[in-house]
């Protein structure tokens, strides 16, 4: 059994910075990822990394603005938003699961509670 706990949330401004931090604990599957869901959308893959921090995927929305890593010692997973844009106004989900997850396959993911980004234009 996996526990995820995300935090790091908040109100910014269109162009400003955020960093969200994922806290694992249990048995840490093989892949760490980031999904998003926006007020009537549904869940939207941002990125993932492995465990052993040697493969990282992105969504194509991304287009660098975005970095996910990896705090092995801690097992912490971070990710690191710069440029923010109203359209990156979501609820962020901290997701753990098989390799799957990082082509965005949620197919025996555990999710954490999310945490809320809004981005004020």
């Amino acid at each position: 059994q996996v526990q995820l706990v995300e935090s790091g949330g908040g109100l910014v401004q269109t162009g400003e910075s955020l960093r969200l931090s994922c806290a694992a604990s249990g048995d840490i599957p093989i892949t760490l990822g980031w999904f998003r869901q926006a007020p009537g959308g549904g869940r939207e893959f941002v990125g993932a990394i492995t465990r052993s921090g040697g493969t990282t995927r992105y969504a194509d929305f991304v287009k660098g603005r975005f970095t996910i890593s990896l705090d092995s010692a801690k097992n912490t997973l971070i990710l690191e938003m710069v440029s923010l844009k109203p359209e990156d106004t979501a609820v962020y989900y901290c997701a753990t699961g098989p390799l799957g997850l990082l082509r965005g396959r949620t197919q025996g993911v555990d999710w954490g509670q999310g945490t809320q980004v809004s981005v004020s234009s």
